[in-house]
């Protein structure tokens, strides 16, 4: 049950409906689909689309081999680079990277390549019957992993080839973070996020022990103690607060704990949905958010930003699709009180409009309007819970700091995903930074062996 929904009634939608409305929003290419898009390919020798790409998958490379019919051999070239590529290729928003710098992306011709397609196709159709990869001999080390995401399985992946040990720990009772929890129903279908995390443990060495909480079951000391190295891939635990009264009110709730529990049900039938909602924010997951309540049946949908369209941190495919989906965005409008009815529960919500000044400066201004909702979302950003971390790790804008090398001000402790600083807290980017983290930690512990 979803406490702070749990006065609401559940869904009206019917059962056939709402399979539909949360079924795969990008369809796979089917065999023709795939020659023909592969075809579209120039094979460009500096391609614009591998520097735009941040995992620096070969891209000319994977689609000729498509167009080869040599699908094993496209998959091991996205894997070599990055090993979560099939998720990657579902929530990716290859529409500002690869796609965008894609040199057919130009006013005389129709479409980028289908670059993020393609590479779905070639994992998803790839020969997984055994590992595509081999460990190297082992090394007698052992690494431990806070965090089974997108960050520590590619982590754990790599540092299993190079030969290593390794324990991941989990708070949660599945593996996946984010793409297991946290990505729109639509986006990552039939299970794929724990199909994905089977395929990467066939290389071997690598045990995950579930429900084990950093702080809680596990300390960061006592895992210095008895591990080689760490990596922390803690994501960002706790989501921000609008510092408004009323916040702990029935009706009010994080949009990654609904996401969580929509994605975790097996019955949409089970879920409580408001008639009105307001969802608070800017980003992927206020457009999830938004769109799913919209589509388990919610009549009317704001989705509410402080600034203009053009700051929002959501691509413009992702705002189109919260419109299609009925979804109404307003703009220029901050937070200002939640309204509640004569039991306490939410009602609605005030906000006073904003502009910015002639520096660049949010202000309010004297005007003001209301929405009624029976729930609020709040999908502000989130961040790090840091009081299970030792006093020594530094932290920097409430993320862990680290070095070029994935290093953070702690010996033998290293970090990745969105638990720090670095990029736009991407899932291609969280892999990349497990990848690298791993190659770090390698490099590390092989320099002290020689010693």
């Amino acid at each position: 049950m979803i406490e702070p929904l749990k006065h609401l009634e559940t869904t009206q939608v019917e059962p056939e409906q709402l399979k539909a409305r949360f079924s795969d929003i990008a369809p796979p290419l089917t065999e023709r689909q795939a020659a023909l898009e592969s075809a579209r390919c120039l094979y460009c020798y500096d391609a614009p689309c591998v520097n735009a790409c941040p995992s620096d998958i070969d891209i000319p490379e994977f689609i000729r081999q498509i167009a080869q019919d040599n699908v094993d051999g496209a998959a091991h070239t996205i894997w070599s680079e990055n090993i979560l590529g099939g998720s990657c290729a579902r929530v990716c928003p290859t529409e500002i990277l690869c796609e965008q710098a894609c040199v057919r992306n130009k006013a005389d011709e129709c479409a980028p390549v289908l670059i993020g397609l393609l590479q779905r196709y070639a994992t998803d159709n790839a020969d997984t019957s055994s590992h595509p990869f081999t460990r190297a001999q082992p090394t007698g080390k052992r690494v431990a992993i806070v965090g089974a995401g997108p960050a520590g399985l590619a982590c754990a992946h790599r540092l299993a080839m190079h030969g290593h040990d390794v324990v991941i720990h989990e708070a949660q009772p599945k593996a996946g973070g984010l793409n297991e929890y946290g990505i729109a129903r639509y986006k990552m279908t039939d299970d794929f996020a724990q199909k994905e995390v089977e395929f990467l443990l066939g290389i071997g060495g690598i045990e995950i022990v579930y429900g084990s909480a950093l702080g809680r079951d596990i300390s960061l000391s006592q895992l210095q103690a008895d591990y080689d190295a760490v990596f922390l891939a803690i994501g960002l635990g706790s989501t921000r607060t609008l510092a408004l009264g009323h916040e702990e009110a029935p009706g009010v709730m994080s949009a990654v704990d609904y996401i969580r529990e929509l994605r975790s049900t097996d019955d949409l039938t089970t879920l409580p949905v408001p008639e009105s909602a307001v969802v608070i924010g800017a980003g992927n997951t206020a457009i999830d958010m938004a769109v799913q309540i919209k589509r388990l049946g919610a009549e009317e949908v704001h989705l509410v930003y402080r600034r203009g369209e053009e700051a929002m941190s959501a691509t413009g495919h992702e705002q189109a699709l919260a419109r299609d989906a009925g979804v109404q965005i307003r703009t220029w409008a901050r937070p200002d009180a939640i309204e509640l009815d004569n039991d306490g529960r939410v009602a609605g919500m005030r906000f006073v409009r904003t502009a910015c000044d002639e520096n660049g400066r949010l202000v309010d201004s004297d005007r003001s309007f209301t929405l009624q909702a029976r729930a609020i979302f709040k999908a502000i950003g989130q961040v790090m819970v840091s009081d299970d971390l030792a006093p020594t790790l530094e932290i920097s804008g409430g993320k862990l700091l680290v070095d070029e090398k994935l290093r953070t001000t702690l010996s033998g402790v290293y970090a990745g995903g969105d638990c720090t600083g670095l990029g736009q807290d991407l899932t291609v980017e969280a892999v990349q930074q497990g990848k690298q983290a791993a190659e770090s930690i390698h490099q590390d512990l092989m320099a002290a062996g020689d010693h």
